[in-house]
């Protein structure tokens, strides 16, 4: 495959940025995308030009890292897939494809394609977790959990916290992250000691990073490389009030 990419570059987030256009050849379909940049990022070494910063880690679709637009979409065009399992047959020979970084005023660009995400880590660091002393482990029917509860706890657990969400949405909020994080634990007996305050941290926290209200339209779903349901977002405005009612939020 020879294709056509306008790879979005910009120093640091204080310097202004552009697209700049590359040509690829001879890419085969069974290469990931960023094996495709990988190659690129070869070719441009060689010419002693400095190569394309992006993103990544486990490469196995389950650590979030490698976030970027893909002609316009999170993660490109593959439904439930991240940039390091989407695979260059999602692609035509001959196609010009647009990459660039998150753009959300709270995941500020470090260098082209990567985005600084630790406003999230400051979210859950805000409340997502237990303060319970688990001790050694257990097994794993010790505590009775009905299994309504579980699948879904688990299911909103599955969130890489990659930022799709953030970028999917026009007001590039992130509730449909922070209601993966509240549900999570809400749903679980470990989760009940800040199951009061959970919810107001984090809430409060999302709005000092700078990220959009939420107004239900549904693009933080359909971007979710792990599909987390919307639902998820009505059990944490469930929480959120509930915590009103009985904390006081000052």
């Amino acid at each position: 495959m020879n294709l056509t990419l306008k790879v979005w570059r910009q120093k640091n987030n204080k310097t202004k940025g552009s697209f700049e256009t590359y040509q690829v050849r001879d890419i085969s379909s069974e290469m990931s995308f960023l094996e495709m940049i990988d190659v690129l990022n070869e070719s441009l070494v060689m010419d002693e030009k400095t190569p394309i910063a992006f993103d990544h880690d486990c490469r196995e679709g389950i650590c979030g890292s490698c976030a970027m637009y893909i002609n316009g979409k999170p993660h490109g065009p593959w439904k439930g897939t991240t940039v390091c399992q989407l695979h260059m047959r999602a692609f035509k020979n001959g196609d010009t494809i647009v990459v660039e970084p998150w753009r959300a005023n709270a995941f500020p660009v470090i260098k082209d394609l990567i985005v600084d995400r630790s406003a999230f880590d400051r979210i859950i660091q805000a409340g997502g977790y237990i303060s319970v002393n688990t001790g050694n482990a257990v097994d794993g029917n010790a505590i009775a959990i009905d299994k309504y509860n579980a699948d879904t706890s688990f299911a909103a657990a599955a969130c890489i916290g990659c930022g799709a969400c953030v970028a999917a949405c026009k007001n590039s909020s992130a509730m449909l992250f922070v209601a993966a994080k509240v549900s999570h634990l809400a749903l679980l007996p470990q989760g009940g000691p800040e199951k009061k305050t959970r919810s107001l941290n984090m809430i409060t926290q999302m709005d000092r990073e700078g990220f959009g209200a939420c107004t239900n339209t549904g693009a933080c779903e359909a971007a979710c490389p792990k599909e987390i349901s919307l639902t998820n977002i009505a059990r944490l405005n469930l929480e959120y009030i509930g915590a009103g009612l009985t904390v006081d939020a000052g």
